[in-house]
């Protein structure tokens, strides 16, 4: 009999009030089970990083990276965070002085679609039983923002068919590092027998003591470092006899003296580098209200619709976190008004299905206005309130017009907004007949720092 001790880790998003604790019962778990014989394996299931946290945005999540280098991870693979929370040329180099490698078989180079050279798409460990484990790595595809980040995504079926296929015979147990979310997991179970265990993330799905379906072991530990997953296979001749899955929770584990210095360290630092950056001298302050029309969010409103080149936006104001005081503003400032991960979008609609898009905002305004938005891409409260930049809205009358004069049906017109619109189910009008471009290479708060510098100059 052999038995092979998994740990793992998945969606922290750089929430490190619990890496001291992680990091502790990881090494502590690796010692107590190795010393009782078994062979083990720590993985993490991507979106590690998330650019919410100063030191990920300060640093280019390479402080998360150093993190992750404490542990002694043999393998990991990247969730939508790190794979789209930066551009190519920022990603090319986000492993760099890894110590583990990345195991990812599913998103290749957007110009040559070849691997990328910071990953690998499989790896096979073989414990001192002679067991070998192929590893493989698969992310959430997102075929219509990978190739706008630089990169090639593949769809589930076909990568992972390719990929056992390549690599049959050479394995006796296969480990799948699954950022693709729960209802993926159960039916890659349900088509891919010869995966033995599915340790599963993105969804931020928690499976206290597994699943057992079909032939797949599924596991899952939840998100942000509430809980560690361990999982334990009991081989025979190289065969699985038995595997169990669960999970301990963090908030059990002991706390030393150190922990929250430690923490609260991370936040000052990614504070101070972000201080350090200035941005722009402002000659008033600049008021949030995520009810409301405030300045802020008529700054907004200006800054997308000169980036994309537009004559009208919408924004909601709930993206707007806090106020801006007067006098020199910088990047943490800004980064701590727009956390988000969302990027300006132009939207092109006939004047028919503009005034149709219009009546959606309209329909959904008093629902928003305090609705708590989360995930795709929003770091805030509430969604918030709807504000128009070169549209105006009869509530009697319900006609809309464009900088003050009726819409033309058959006529073209383009907005500003954010992908953000694009993603979430309350302007379906933007999916089924917008001609969308996300414009990706800069961040929303990126793009309104620039407009705060065109307009408000330091000198």
């Amino acid at each position: 009999m052999e038995r092979i001790t998994i740990l793992h880790t998945n969606d922290l998003h750089s929430h490190f009030e619990n890496w001291p604790r992680i990091r502790r019962y990881l090494a502590n778990t690796r010692q107590q089970a190795e010393q009782a014989g078994d062979t083990v394996y720590t993985f993490d299931l991507g979106d590690n990083i998330d650019r919410v946290h100063p030191v990920s945005e300060a640093t280019v999540g390479q402080k998360n990276i150093e993190l992750m280098n404490q542990i002694g991870y043999d393998a990991a693979t990247i969730g939508n965070n790190e794979g789209l929370g930066f551009m190519r040329a920022q990603l090319d180099h986000l492993y760099d002085h890894a110590n583990f490698p990345v195991i990812l078989g599913n998103i290749l180079t957007g110009d040559t679609h070849k691997q990328p050279d910071w990953a690998i798409d499989h790896q096979v460990f073989t414990t001192p039983a002679g067991t070998r484990m192929l590893v493989l790595g698969l992310t959430a595809p997102y075929h219509l923002t990978y190739p706008l980040a630089g990169w090639y995504p593949i769809a589930v079926n076909p990568a992972l068919t390719q990929l056992l296929q390549t690599y049959a015979g050479q394995f006796d147990v296969c480990v799948l590092l699954s950022h693709l979310g729960l209802d993926v997991d159960r039916q890659i179970a349900k088509r891919f027998p010869e995966v033995t265990v599915i340790i599963g993330s993105h969804t931020h799905h928690l499976l206290k003591h597994g699943e057992q379906d079909n032939h797949s072991l599924l596991a899952a530990a939840g998100k942000w470092g509430r809980y560690v997953g361990r999982i334990t296979l009991d081989l025979e001749d190289h065969q699985l006899k038995r595997g169990q899955a669960g999970v301990v929770e963090t908030a059990t584990l002991p706390e030393q003296s150190g922990d929250a210095a430690e923490i609260g360290a991370l936040d000052d630092l990614g504070k101070s580098i972000l201080s350090e950056q200035r941005v722009a001298n402002l000659p008033v302050a600049m008021e949030a209200d995520p009810a409301g029309h405030p300045r802020l969010v008529q700054e907004g409103l200006h800054a997308v619709a000169e980036y994309a080149g537009t004559q009208a936006a919408i924004l909601n104001a709930g993206l707007f976190l806090h106020d801006l005081p007067s006098g020199v503003v910088n990047q943490n400032q800004l980064h701590e008004l727009l956390p988000h991960n969302m990027h300006v979008m132009k939207i092109t609609l006939s004047g028919y299905d503009l005034w149709r898009l219009i009546q959606e905002f309209e329909l959904a305004r008093l629902f928003l206005r305090y609705f708590p938005q989360k995930g795709m891409g929003f770091r805030g409260k509430i969604f918030g309130e709807i504000n128009y930049l070169g549209i105006a809205y009869d509530a009697k009358t319900h006609e809309v017009t464009w900088r003050g004069e009726p819409l033309s049906p058959t006529k073209q017109y383009t907005i500003a907004g954010l992908d953000h619109y694009l993603f979430i189910p309350f302007f379906p009008t933007i999916s089924i007949v917008g001609q969308n471009q996300i414009l990706y290479e800069d961040l929303l708060r990126e793009v309104f720092a620039k407009y705060l510098a065109k307009h408000y100059p330091l000198t």
